[in-house]
């Protein structure tokens, strides 16, 4: 068994043509896991990511803050407590609203591919 702290666990920038701005950062809390990755990713106020896909189902933990997540059909406002599960496949974006800065931890098969769409 292993236990590991978001607090302790260092955040680092997290450069990606995917994301609208540089103010995006990560906390790898599970590198040494062979199946899944598990990360915490946090935005700046208004930083989103593009529309994009993986190949595996993701699963998003919002952790702080107040975030968007959208898919083409529909758009909701999410906040600490709430869980995502995005089939593998489907087009979506998140991140954080113009009003505060947004942290979720997600969940997804290690190595999974992910594709930005254009729109």
């Amino acid at each position: 068994m292993k236990i590991v702290s978001i607090h302790e666990t260092p955040a680092e920038p997290f450069i990606h043509p995917v994301f609208t701005g540089p103010d995006v950062t990560r906390q790898e809390l599970a590198p040494d896991i062979s199946e899944f990755e598990v990360t915490v990713v946090n935005f700046g106020k208004s930083i989103q990511n593009k529309f994009h896909a993986h190949d595996s189902e993701q699963i998003l933990i919002v952790i702080s803050g107040e975030g968007i997540v959208a898919t083409q059909k529909e758009e909701r406002t999410v906040s600490k407590g709430d869980v995502i599960f995005i089939p593998a496949g489907e087009p979506h974006w998140h991140g954080a609203t113009s009003n505060a800065e947004f942290s979720h931890i997600f969940v997804q098969r290690k190595n999974s591919l992910l594709t930005q769409i254009e729109e």
